[in-house]
């Protein structure tokens, strides 16, 4: 494992368009964006080890977003986590809190997200 790079931004999303519409802004924003459409896809992957943050769709097929963060955190994969979804339900919002997780309801803006995303990433003060 080579630990994060700041650059890349794991996508899990199964709705194509979505991904491709996230993929769009963070290449524009000068970011590494690597998606999957299912949850069993990212954990698979060595790129969910290398990400410096993870965009989570919380309604995926198979595994659900908290449980894809939960088995990344049993394998020792801890990057900061965004979960998004388009059911913007006030025990999600608390569950995400829980998880240490930043929350977008869909849709959302491009400036929303790069904004979660420099919030996730940023060091935290001493």
């Amino acid at each position: 494992m080579r630990g994060p790079d700041p650059r890349t931004v794991v996508v899990v999303e199964d709705d194509a368009s979505m991904s491709q519409a996230m993929e769009r802004i963070l290449r524009l924003a000068g970011l590494a964006p690597v998606t999957f459409g299912s949850a069993e896809e990212a954990c698979a992957a060595s790129a969910v080890e290398e990400a410096a943050c993870l965009i989570i769709d919380l309604q995926l097929p198979g595994l659900n977003g908290f449980a894809l963060r939960e088995r990344l955190a049993a394998m020792g994969i801890l990057p900061p986590v965004i979960f998004i979804s388009a059911f913007d339900e006030p025990e999600t919002r608390v569950q995400a809190a829980e998880a240490g997780a930043q929350f977008l309801t869909k849709p959302f803006s491009g400036r929303a997200l790069l904004e979660a995303i420099r919030k996730s990433t940023a060091p935290a003060a001493s």
